[in-house]
């Protein structure tokens, strides 16, 4: 379904489905969970429409574009009993899971410290509609920290507080991409994002999400522990190489112990959503971890203007970690 069903029945058609209104959709008895890719602006309104016609929610990150929405989204399920789940689920693949499992092994030791770069230039040099990546519940840290973040808290759990520094390189941004190439996006939120993460665990990770870099030489995460230092490759990836390096020994590649690694399975998450509704378990990419990621995004800007870190409120569990080499549709 889509506000424009003429793009529904296209994608029907490609892929033998049945293509229906959006009214309709939320009316089928049969459907219980609605998967929401809309744009961030408005994921709440689908979702708290899709809470209110009884279906569980999984949708595309950010869980929203503010706090205090994304709270009326969980606490509107939470009445009803029903769940919800927010991307990413990158962090499930089978690199970041390995990572998880080295530390939670000791491979590294205690973790003490880390970094994660996240920069490029933007969306409007490729994309046909780059405009909401400007607006607000976008730039850098909304459109790609969610990668990142989760990804940290998977690997760390959660975050107590945040020091940043945000800021806009350039008032404005002219698309170079078909259909929309030549006109103007005027830039309405920050487009560099940098600051610290303090976890609750004791670790110190320094992060960088930007729209203002051309190129850059850093790594996208790394992970330095009292016995040890871990490469953790692209979050917005389910596969990549991790490597491993002991006290001053070189670095090694470490051969990856979990499945969803070679290919892209942005669908895992929400079979395993299904899964866990059926199965009564927790989902891993749940609305707790999505809300405290979000809190976390928010708090750049804050700490920004007020020139001071501030503590996050929420707390989250790390999602449960996948077993090794797990199959499809074996996702408990």
């Amino acid at each position: 379904a889509d506000l424009d069903l003429a793009r529904a029945q296209a994608r029907a058609k490609e892929f033998g489905l049945r293509a229906i209104s959006v009214d309709a959709l939320l009316n089928d008895k049969a459907i219980e969970v609605v998967l929401n890719l809309t744009v961030p602006q408005a994921h709440v309104p689908v979702g708290l429409s899709a809470i209110a016609h009884g279906k569980h929610v999984y949708g595309e990150k950010p869980l929203a574009t503010g706090t205090k929405e994304a709270r009326r989204l969980l606490d509107a399920a939470r009445k009803k009993r029903l769940r919800v789940g927010s991307a990413p689920d990158t962090f499930l693949g089978g690199a970041h899971q390995t990572a998880r499992r080295l530390i939670d092994e000791g491979a590294i030791g205690k973790p003490l410290s880390g970094t994660a770069f996240m920069m490029n230039h933007g969306h409007e040099h490729w994309h046909p509609d780059p405009g909401f990546y400007y607006a607000a519940g976008g730039g850098p840290m909304f459109d790609m920290g969610p990668y990142y973040l989760t990804n940290l808290v998977n690997l760390l759990g959660p975050v107590a507080q945040v020091s940043g520094v945000v800021t806009a390189g350039f008032a404005e941004r002219k698309v170079l991409s078909e259909p929309r190439k030549g006109q103007v996006i005027k830039v309405k939120t920050p487009t560099h994002v940098t600051g610290l993460l303090s976890f609750v665990g004791g670790a110190v990770i320094s992060i960088t999400t930007s729209f203002d870099v051309w190129v850059h030489r850093h790594g996208n995460m790394e992970i330095y522990g009292s016995e040890g230092s871990l490469v953790v490759p692209d979050p917005n990836r389910f596969g990549g190489t991790v490597s491993l390096a002991r006290g001053r020994d070189p670095w090694t590649d470490v051969p990856l112990s979990h499945g969803f690694a070679d290919g892209n399975f942005r669908i895992v998450g929400l079979a395993d959503f299904a899964r866990a509704i059926r199965s009564g378990r927790a989902h891993r990419c749940n609305g707790e971890v999505a809300f405290h990621v979000l809190e976390v995004m928010e708090a750049f800007e804050a700490s920004s203007k007020a020139g001071r870190a501030v503590a996050i409120k929420s707390r989250c569990e790390r999602p449960a970690a996948l077993p090794r080499h797990p199959l499809l549709g074996e996702l408990n």
